[in-house]
């Protein structure tokens, strides 16, 4: 009775290893091959977006930010390869740690990708809107 009880428990313990954190350029590679399966203006951005992001912060010494930043952009590449991205939504306490900075990245994003690029956004209701205006 107890070696079958041990035998369950480890059975239940068991789970898969979290991925291996890729280095940035076989990262880089496997995410613009990813984007290969977007509809083609959607393509266009994410690879443009992807290079200049990868481009902007080549030269990060700090290892904890590059880890930080290389497993964000494999999440990212997992939810493209697995089609999550149509139904994936930004974590609130994500957006809650944004700086001004980058809450006007995800501004200018989220304008190019609603095709909105004179900057009127009446079509989109307020409540769609999660960014901070500063």
């Amino acid at each position: 009775m107890r070696s079958s009880l041990v035998a369950l428990a480890k059975a239940r313990s068991i789970r898969p290893p979290p991925p291996a954190l890729l280095t940035a350029i076989p990262l880089y590679r496997k995410i613009l091959r990813a984007h290969r399966r977007l509809p083609v203006e959607q393509r266009l951005l994410g690879d443009s977006y992807v290079k200049q992001e990868f481009r902007l912060h080549k030269d990060v010494d700090n290892p904890a930010y590059v880890i930080g930043f290389l497993s964000s952009w494999q999440a990212y590449c997992q939810d493209i390869e697995g089609d999550r991205w149509l139904t994936t939504k930004i974590d609130q306490h994500k957006v809650a740690k944004l700086s001004n900075e980058q809450y006007g990245q995800l501004y200018e994003l989220m304008k190019a990708t609603m095709g909105q690029e004179d900057g009127s956004l009446e079509d989109i209701g307020a409540e769609e809107i999660d960014i901070k205006k500063n």
